[in-house]
């Protein structure tokens, strides 16, 4: 249904996990297109906010302090928090409200903002569908992106195919003044780490590729990022790529989200399992290879690039979810070196042309 009323401040809600933040983008573009002169407001984590500060289409952020409200359902203290946030979106008044996340919290957040048109997917989890009063039709085993672009859509917006992200400037200063830290040459980032074990190609298979990688002549060294609490995985593949005489550089917990855009932009290839820095890396440039085991390139992947993931052969019949603790890395462990190392190979003769 499209939207009759003017629009003048709209309000986007999607406020994480990273990696999804990442690619909404396409969202926030078509959005600015349908409506070239409204304001656009990102309801985003706090600790995400550079992902997408910086995009010219947006007006601003809205930090979405998570961890202040983190167990408020047991820390009584902790509910006029997150009610006095609530209560805060209707600051301003709000002409349409877009939410692409579809979970219980940001379907308080629409209910709370009090937009005149409120858009959400109609078979958005835990009941966060109803707050809305336009309800999008989405159909099944569709891209991730492509999924919210049809609730935009549900409001006439035509979907503008453009990922692009912007790294905040002094994020972009902060990695130009680094280069005493760091090796000098073209650098792949190696994103080792996964929230989801099931998710994580195993440790030692990093150092393999990187030999290759190095081998061929398409990089000199290694940037490995990581969170603060992945500081002791990323270590331990940071020895050992030094144990084999290649140059390695730990950014684990050192870097912020606008900072590790700066790395991500300025390397020659980003590899990683089914992560943030993938995505990132997708709206910085697309000189990614995404490493895929029980979740499915065709709807969480690069989207429309297939070229750029390689998943983990499956066995007959075999439907693994990535949150099923017991699975491990049996699956990602069928992904071998030889066979991303061949892809990513291919790539880079490819962006050679």
């Amino acid at each position: 249904m499209a939207v009759t009323i003017p629009v003048q401040r709209i309000l986007l809600v999607r406020p994480s996990a990273l990696g999804d933040v990442c690619r909404t983008v396409p969202v926030l573009a078509s959005l600015s297109v349908r409506w070239p002169n409204a304001e656009i407001y990102w309801v985003v984590q706090s600790a995400f906010a550079p992902a997408v500060e910086a995009h010219p289409a947006l007006t601003g952020v809205i930090p979405f302090p998570r961890e202040q409200f983190r167990g408020g359902m047991f820390r009584p203290d902790r509910w006029g928090r997150m009610l006095g946030w609530l209560r805060s979106l209707r600051s301003a008044p709000w002409d349409v409200a877009i939410d692409c996340q579809g979970l219980a919290r940001t379907g308080l957040m629409m209910a709370a903002c009090g937009a005149k048109v409120r858009a959400g997917d109609r078979s958005a989890r835990e009941g966060a569908w109803i707050p809305c009063n336009t309800r999008a039709r989405v159909p099944g085993g569709v891209h991730e992106v492509d999924r919210m672009l049809s609730i935009a859509e549900a409001l006439g917006v035509e979907p503008v195919l453009n990922p692009t992200l912007y790294v905040p400037a002094g994020a972009t200063e902060w990695w130009n003044r680094s280069t005493a830290q760091r090796p000098s040459g073209a650098f792949a980032v190696l994103a080792t780490t996964s929230r989801w074990r099931s998710k994580a190609w195993p440790s030692e298979r990093w150092v393999g590729l990187a030999e290759r990688l190095i081998h061929h002549g398409c990089v000199e060294w290694i940037a490995l990022p990581g969170s603060g609490g992945e500081r002791r995985q990323v270590a331990m593949v940071a020895d050992a790529l030094r144990a084999k005489g290649i140059r390695a550089v730990d950014y684990s917990g050192q870097t912020d989200v606008g900072q590790m855009m700066a790395m991500i932009e300025d390397a020659a290839i980003t590899v990683s399992n089914d992560s943030a820095a993938l995505h990132m890396a997708m709206g910085l440039g697309e000189r990614c290879l995404g490493l895929f085991g029980p979740t499915n390139p065709a709807i969480v992947g690069p989207w429309r690039r297939p070229d750029l993931a390689i998943r983990a052969e499956l066995l007959p019949g075999e439907k693994p979810s990535f949150r099923d603790r017991d699975l491990g890395d049996s699956v990602m462990s069928r992904l071998t070196v030889e066979a991303v190392a061949a892809r990513a190979l291919s790539l880079f003769e490819q962006w050679s042309v």
